[in-house]
């Protein structure tokens, strides 16, 4: 979707050390992609910890030590032959190269330290049966801490309270990892099995990943699913999620669904009151490459639609997007200043301001006969 990133340029971003220009484009850069951004968040997370390290001076005697024995190897060189000369600094090399070691381990040995305390773990709640966490079964409360995978079986499920932000209600059959917690981030992975999200944060500071997509909260509440081959579907009951790689995002409104899948991620969002044969037919569109599936996708839109139609037209050929565009202008005639000719080109403002004006159109309820659909497909 971005022709060029720019994630060797994030460091100098974030000190200020380039020109304006450069730091301009790196910054419009930022506001449109998802991918760099996380990765200027891990950048700044770097300097935190740089700058929150604390300085500990040396004791008193290292220095003294030091130089007490540079000066007693000094000595016995000059006492010895004219060749000492030579190896006086080799000696004074290896001795700095020592404490230089010595040195590093410290600061390493602080830093691990520092991020052991800086990252503590969630608070998990057993529901029903004997939930895991890193192979322990847990009672009635446990904690989940970073890296470490909470598992339930066909009769356990549980509770994780996400930092202070929301809670995450986790199914039978469920492998689930705590990736990451901190203040700009906190972020899960879902190997398999079926979790519940509800999350009253601003958006973006709640992540799930999935073998195909990373789910990214936009204020919502939210169900995804991983089978075992990796495959998913994320239904929204309320906000919006968007679901992301870094060549393609899906944004999913409340009562809206989406499949993804390994190697081909996120689909084309959809409502769940959406006909079967219109899914399915989108489904062979996004995972199958079926072109021919599109007529069915285009007959078979209603005006709550535009969500699907609107996401393809950057999916879809040059040829294809006019025909998904006149479908679109049909069901809901495009804005002032958007026109025909941009929209083909995939001019980003008149894209974005077409969205807004569909926005409206987007509202629906969820139901849970997209399960029986999405299994049906892969089944």
């Amino acid at each position: 979707m971005f022709a060029r990133h720019y994630k060797k340029h994030l460091s100098a971003y974030a000190h200020g050390a380039l020109a304006p220009e450069e730091a301009a484009r790196v910054a419009a850069h930022l506001a449109a992609c998802a991918a760099c951004r996380a990765e200027f968040e891990e950048v700044k997370l770097g300097i935190r910890l740089a700058e929150s390290l604390p300085s500990v001076a040396a004791p008193a005697g290292l220095w003294e030590g030091i130089e007490a024995a540079l000066a007693r190897e000094s000595n016995r060189e000059r006492e010895r032959a004219p060749q000492a000369k030579t190896l006086f600094p080799s000696r004074r090399r290896a001795l700095t190269a020592a404490f230089a070691t010595v040195l590093v381990a410290l600061v390493a040995g602080g830093a691990w330290l520092y991020l052991r305390a800086q990252r503590p773990g969630w608070e998990v709640a057993r529901v029903e049966g004997a939930p895991r966490v890193a192979s322990s079964r847990i009672d009635e409360r446990g904690r989940l801490r970073v890296g470490e995978w909470l598992e339930t079986d066909s009769a356990s499920r549980a509770e994780i309270a996400v930092a202070n932000i929301g809670e995450v209600e986790v199914e039978p059959n469920t492998r689930v990892r705590l990736v990451e917690t901190r203040l700009t981030e906190h972020r899960l992975e879902l190997e398999r099995g079926t979790l519940h999200a509800r999350i009253w944060a601003p958006p973006r500071l709640f992540f799930v990943n999935t073998p195909s997509a990373v789910a990214a909260d936009l204020g919502c509440a939210y169900t995804l699913e991983v089978d075992d081959k990796g495959r998913g579907l994320l239904h929204v009951t309320s906000g919006y999620v968007a679901l992301e790689t870094e060549a393609r995002e899906s944004i999913v409104p409340a009562g809206a669904a989406c499949m993804t899948e390994p190697g081909a991620g996120p689909g084309t969002p959809f409502f769940e009151d959406a006909p079967e044969p219109f899914v399915e037919a989108l489904a062979r569109l996004d995972f199958e490459h079926d072109r021919a599936s599109l007529d069915a996708v285009l007959a078979g839109a209603r005006v709550k639609d535009t969500l699907t139609l609107w996401h393809l037209l950057p999916r879809v050929g040059v040829e294809e997007r006019a025909r998904v565009y006149e479908r679109l202008a049909a069901l809901a005639p495009p804005p002032d200043g958007v026109t025909r000719e941009g929209v083909i080109g995939l001019d980003r403002p008149m894209l974005d301001a077409w969205k807004t004006n569909l926005e409206g159109n987007w509202l629906g309820e969820s139901t849970p006969a997209i399960r029986r659909v999405w299994r049906n497909l892969w089944r």
